[in-house]
Parts: structure tokens; C-alpha cells; sequence
């Protein structure tokens, strides 16, 4: 092989990646090369061909080109991309709506151009919130109305009904300015995952202002370092969480303006938080007059046309990523968001369902290589995603970039360059579809602590995972959260502290921060958690719909009930500040995989250590054990630094935390080194070297 100069290797003028460090990580795909080789080849010809055409500079950046812009001289510049069109034409309130407008000029492949000059006072000829739209005379001689694709904001008006396009132009002295630089990246990921609609205890739609004059604080009180923002790209529909997304470049209207969304961002990184988008690039809502469907009169402009571009259960339209303007339209859209309101990184939705042509319906996956690759791979989908990282970290090399994808494909978290995708991280979706199906099915004394072991540590060497308890999947009305699985029957009568603490209320409360501790700890090398979970929500989330008579009710998050001194919710927030602000001190995500020592399933224990320090964990729902031998590699005096049965917690005391422990020379569950502990029932502990005298 030879260097071809661009950093890339070359054999036979074949591009290939540098496989040596997969195939040490991973010996199972020597037998997979090929397809690895392939993809990798098809990534690298597309990105020489954008290069020699327009180079990914300027490429990535066509969002300051298509769309309508106003200028600073006044004059406004129209460029669409609208394939097999007769005429397109721009009318809107500038023009009194008049039935064509102004008419566009034909350009080569499918575009479309107009320059609006500006008026005799310098002014420009449309005003800035003024309505807009798009006339397109199809090769049938049929005239549509739509939306341009590129529109930066799209109202409802009166709350329902069908998007407007407003022109968003503000003048140079109301343009947001950041103030603050981008945060220095996390070396351990600890994510908020949040939703401005519903981030208020008030029944109504809450907005960007509020999420940063409120709930930033929180966030950063709380310890997290990320917050991870859904449901930003426009969305006609509220209940769909933000997964129908119409218009792309749109940050959604119904939280406010662009400008305070930028004020939000800024706000965070001025508290030292990253901000992710959950960016929707797996599939686009089938909505005609303010989405991307039958844009241009077929099935076929920005998705592939019959079956392939419809996805059967999602009911939504597939992006066809072959197509030069549709690779521009979202690595474009990526920068946008990079550039325009300072996103740190994105995390993508329904990877699983790009990458396979079957979309991963109606099968799971045994972990058989042969799942993964030959003919089933989307080979289009996955140089999309490819060239979508290496975009991203050409142009913010600090980005944080995380896959949802539920299939474990080989190489999903490696770089590019050795013939990975090029995520950093992807979601342990495993880890919580197992607590969730623990509490439905077992009871405390048959939870089996070698199949938790299992499904938190059952991971690919060198890909890194974001491992969670729930998020907003577990969350949505249909399923219940955590803390409702655990305690629905007594949530609603005994969490006041001014009623007797129920056995309930008393497992419920245990439970439900070992679950997150123990995940925390092992299931990972990042975490999240899901907006109000945190404090054990006590109900699940329902968007208004047609279903619930349009109620606001479960479209909400009750952030009083922590502020109320007087119920038990304030212990379970209190752990979970303790528990990220421990983890800040000791940096265990950023640490090699735990080393765990013992999971005894009669005893419910669980030992491991991981970046220094010790965790413990006692399931079991009755018996506490009294000088309990355990395991520690690095012998000293140790002190708990975090105790789930702290009263500060809603625990009872049990351990005093004065105590030291000393390490005997004795090995112990494969360390070489033990000491004795006290383990109460239903708790968990963390212990750390004291060095002080």
C-alpha cells in the first residue's frame, strides 16, 4: 500500500482504510474485510468528488447559498434545487400575492435562481417575519405551494394547521452575538436529555426562555455536563416527540425564536455544558404543503421513489443519500446547526433503521457477523453517516457525535480512518429494556445478578457506550418509567413524608438509585438520563392528541414536587446530583471497563472496581451481611464517598461514614488484597483510598 498524499491509503488507485487496529480489537471481521473495504472505497470517491466539484467547505456551508437570504446590502438571493420543474416562482405579502411572483432562472442540474434587488432606500424588498412561499410548475403543468427546503423558520399559526413560511431576516442590531466560548470536551459524558416543550410544571408548551432561565441551572447544579436538546428541527405534529421533522433548518417555533434558542446555547456553554441535537436524518415526515414530500410533484426528489422510500411502520418518507442535492441538503444541515446556533455534537436518531435495507423490522440480532454485513447493508446510508462524521470532525474535531443503533454493528464507534463509522459513542439500548423487563417479570430474590452482569457489560471492546437506565423511550404513555414500575400504587398517597414510609415507598426509593448507580458504574463510558427521571417522575409522558381530548396534563414535567421539602422526591434528586458530582471527582466513565470481582447471585452482591475505586452493591431484599469479605487490587485505608442509604437520600444510616476501612494482605475474588464491610440490604456504596493522616 502507498500514501496517496491525502493521508489515505492506496492499492491497485483502491482507497482502503487502515484496518490493522479494527482487526486487533475486533479478529471477527478478517472475514468481513471486504465489505469494509467497500464502503470505505464508495465514502472516499464520494468525498473526492465533492472536494474536485466544490470542496466540503463550501459544500457544507450551501446553507448560505439555497433557500432565500437576505443580504446586507439589501438585496435578497433565491436558490432552489427542484428537479424536472417547468418554472418556479417566489410570491408572498412583499408582493401582495400576486398569483406567480418572481419568477426563477433556470441553472444547470435542476437548480434555480433569483436576486431580488433591494428597494431605493437600501431596504430589502421582503421584510423580515413576513410570509413566503414557493410556486412550482411541474412538467404536467399542475402549481404547487411550497415550502422552500431550506426555510430557518416555519410557523403555525393559532397552534395547528399547516406551516407558514416566514422570512427570517432580523437587522443587523437585533442579530444574537455569543458571548461565550465553546465548553472544553468532557472526558467523562454525563447527558440531559431534555425537551423544551415540556420542561415546566405549567400545561402548556414551555419555551427556549425557560428551559434557560430554569432549567440550565438544574442541569448544572445537578452535575451533568451535556445536555442533550430533542425535538429542535421543526415538527407539525407535537406528539411525535420531534421524530416527523417537516422543515430541516427550522428550529422549532412553538419554544420561540432562533434567536432565543442561540441564547440558550450560549447560556450553556457559558456554564461549561455541552449541547447535543437529536438530529432526525433517518426518515422525514409525509407531510406535502410544509414538509419535503412530492416536493417537486414526484415521490422522488429528496427520497428513493416506491416502496424503498417509505418506511412501513414509521409511516415516513426515506432519504435517497446517492443523490449529490440530498447529500448536500443534510451534511449542509449539519453545519448549519454547527455553525449557526453552536451545537457541540448531534446525536443521531434511527441509525438502525438507515443502515439495513429490511430497516431491522421485525428481527433482533444474535450477534452473528453475517448479520451485519453482505447484501442486507444500506451501503448508501452508511457512506452518508461516514461522510457525515468525518464532516463534523473536519470542521469541530471536539464534536460528540452518538448512534442509535440498537444492532451493534461492528465498527460503529471506530474512526474513518480504520474503516469505522466514525461515531463516538452509541446508546446501551439493552441496558434499560433489561430493568424494565426485571421489575415486570421477577421478583427481588430471582433477579439474577449474572444476567444484570451480562446485558451492563455486554459491549465491543473499543467502541465506547452511553449506558442509561431509561430515557425518553421507557418515559412515553404506554410504558411507564422506572419509578412507576417500582412505585405507581403508593406514589400518589405515600410520597409526602408526612405519612409513614410504606415498604413500597421504602424498596421503591432504594431500588431506584441502585439501578442508576450500578448502571452508572458499569454499563459504560458515558451516561444519560431523561429530563425529570432524576427525581422519579410520577407519571409517564402523553402529548396532547386527538386520544387525550389535546391534554397538556402528561406533557409536563413537575419540577415543584423536588422544590417541595415535604415529599420523598427530593431524596432520589439528591442522589443523583451526589452520584454525578462523584463521578466528576473520580472520572470512572472515562476509565477502562470495571474489573468486577464477585456477583454472587444468593447474596444479590455485586463488587467491582473501576478508576480506583470501589463499588459495592447489595440487592438483596432482606439480608444485610455484617463483616462481609471483599475483593480490592490497591491496599490503604478507605473511606465511602457515596452511600445510597445515606438519610440524605432517603436512606436509614446504617453505615457510619467516619469509618475507615483497612486492606488485609489477604486475596480475595481474584484481588490481592480484601477487607471486611458492612452491607445493608438494598443499598450501595462507593469507596475510595483516604490519604489523609
Amino acid at each position: 500500500a502507498m500514501d496517496s498524499g491525502d493521508g489515505l491509503k492506496s492499492s491497485s488507485n483502491m482507497v482502503v482504510p487502515d484496518l490493522q487496529t479494527f482487526l486487533e480489537i475486533d479478529p471477527y471481521i478478517e472475514n468481513f474485510t471486504g465489505d469494509i473495504k467497500r464502503r470505505y472505497e464508495m465514502f472516499s470517491k464520494t468525498k473526492a468528488r465533492i472536494e474536485a466539484a466544490e470542496t466540503m467547505e463550501k459544500f457544507s456551508q450551501s446553507y448560505k447559498n439555497f433557500g432565500v437570504k437576505g443580504k446586507p446590502d439589501g438585496s435578497v438571493h433565491c436558490k432552489e434545487w427542484v428537479p424536472g420543474a417547468k418554472a418556479v416562482y417566489l410570491r408572498g405579502a412583499f408582493n401582495n400575492w400576486e398569483r406567480w411572483g418572481y419568477s426563477y432562472e433556470k441553472k444547470e442540474f435542476g437548480k434555480w435562481e433569483l436576486v431580488l434587488p433591494p428597494k431605493d432606500d437600501g431596504s430589502s424588498m421582503i421584510e423580515h417575519l413576513s410570509e413566503l412561499m414557493l410556486i412550482i410548475q411541474t412538467h404536467d403543468d399542475q402549481y404547487l405551494e411550497r415550502i422552500s427546503p431550506w426555510a430557518t423558520y416555519v410557523k403555525q399559526f393559532d397552534n395547528h394547521g399547516t406551516y407558514k413560511w416566514i422570512f427570517w431576516n432580523p437587522p443587523q442590531s437585533e442579530l444574537y452575538h455569543f458571548k461565550n466560548q465553546r465548553p472544553k470536551k468532557p472526558k467523562s459524558l454525563r447527558i440531559y436529555e431534555a425537551h423544551v416543550g415540556i420542561a415546566s410544571s405549567e400545561p402548556k408548551v414551555a419555551s427556549y426562555k425557560n428551559f434557560t432561565d430554569t432549567v440550565l441551572p438544574r442541569i448544572k447544579k445537578l452535575g451533568y455536563n451535556c445536555v442533550q436538546l430533542m425535538a429542535i428541527m421543526e415538527h407539525a405534529y407535537y406528539a411525535s416527540f420531534g421524530y416527523q421533522v417537516t422543515n430541516f433548518f427550522a428550529a422549532s417555533s412553538r419554544y420561540g425564536t432562533p434567536t432565543e434558542l442561540q441564547e440558550l446555547i450560549d447560556t450553556a456553554h457559558g456554564m461549561g455544558l455541552y449541547v447535543l441535537l437529536d438530529v432526525v436524518h433517518s426518515h422525514a415526515c409525509k407531510n406535502v404543503l410544509d414538509g419535503l414530500n412530492m416536493f417537486n410533484g414526484t415521490d422522488s426528489c429528496f427520497f428513493h421513489s416506491g416502496s424503498r422510500g417509505v418506511h412501513s411502520q414509521w409511516d415516513s418518507r426515506l432519504f435517497n443519500y446517492s443523490e449529490w442535492e440530498v447529500l448536500r441538503f443534510l451534511i449542509s444541515n449539519l453545519r448549519w446547526y454547527m455553525e449557526e446556533y453552536k451545537f457541540d455534537g448531534f446525536r443521531f436518531d434511527g441509525v438502525t433503521s438507515m443502515i439495513y435495507h429490511d430497516h431491522a423490522i421485525s428481527r433482533g440480532f444474535s450477534g452473528d457477523y453475517h448479520e451485519y454485513f453482505g447484501l442486507q447493508m444500506d451501503m448508501e446510508s452508511l457512506v452518508y453517516l461516514i461522510l457525515a462524521n468525518d464532516m463534523i470532525k473536519t470542521f469541530l474535531p471536539d464534536a460528540i457525535t452518538i448512534a442509535e443503533d440498537v444492532s451493534g454493528m461492528p465498527g460503529m464507534c471506530r474512526p474513518v480512518s480504520e474503516g469505522g463509522i466514525g461515531f463516538d459513542y452509541r446508546l446501551a439500548m439493552a441496558i434499560p429494556d433489561q430493568w424494565i423487563k426485571i421489575l415486570k417479570e421477577a421478583r427481588d430474590e430471582d433477579w439474577d445478578m449474572d444476567h444484570i452482569f451480562h446485558t451492563l457489560t455486554n459491549r465491543r471492546h473499543g467502541e465506547l457506550c452511553i449506558a442509561y437506565a431509561e430515557s425518553h423511550d421507557q418515559a412515553l404513555v404506554g410504558d411507564k418509567s422506572l419509578a412507576f414500575w417500582l412505585m405507581d400504587k403508593e406514589m400518589y398517597t405515600h410520597m409526602s413524608e408526612c405519612t409513614h414510609l410504606t415498604p413500597i415507598i421504602d424498596r421503591g426509593i432504594s431500588l431506584h438509585k441502585m439501578i442508576r448507580l450500578i448502571t452508572h458504574g458499569l454499563g459504560g463510558e458515558g451516561y444519560l438520563n431523561f429530563i425529570g427521571n432524576e427525581f422519579g417522575h410520577p407519571e409517564w409522558l402523553d402529548f396532547p392528541r386527538a386520544g387525550n381530548s389535546s391534554s397538556y396534563h402528561y406533557a409536563r414535567r413537575q419540577f415543584h414536587l423536588v422544590d417541595d421539602n415535604l415529599l420523598r422526591y427530593k431524596f432520589l434528586y439528591k442522589f443523583d446530583s451526589a452520584m454525578q458530582n462523584t463521578e466528576e471527582t473520580y472520572g470512572w466513565l472515562a476509565a477502562k471497563q470495571a474489573y468486577v470481582s464477585r456477583k454472587h447471585n444468593g447474596d444479590k452482591v455485586f463488587v467491582f472496581e473501576r478508576a480506583g475505586v470501589l463499588f459495592l452493591f447489595n440487592f438483596h431484599h432482606s439480608q444485610s451481611f455484617t463483616g462481609y469479605r471483599v475483593g480490592v487490587q490497591n491496599p490503604g485505608k478507605y473511606k465511602i464517598v457515596l452511600d445510597s442509604d445515606d438519610s440524605e437520600y432517603g436512606g436509614h444510616n446504617r453505615n457510619d461514614k467516619s469509618v475507615r476501612f483497612f486492606t488485609e494482605e489477604m486475596a480475595f475474588d481474584g484481588r490481592e488484597h480484601s477487607m471486611l464491610v458492612y452491607l445493608p440490604c438494598r443499598s450501595a456504596m462507593i469507596m475510595a483510598k483516604d490519604d489523609t493522616d
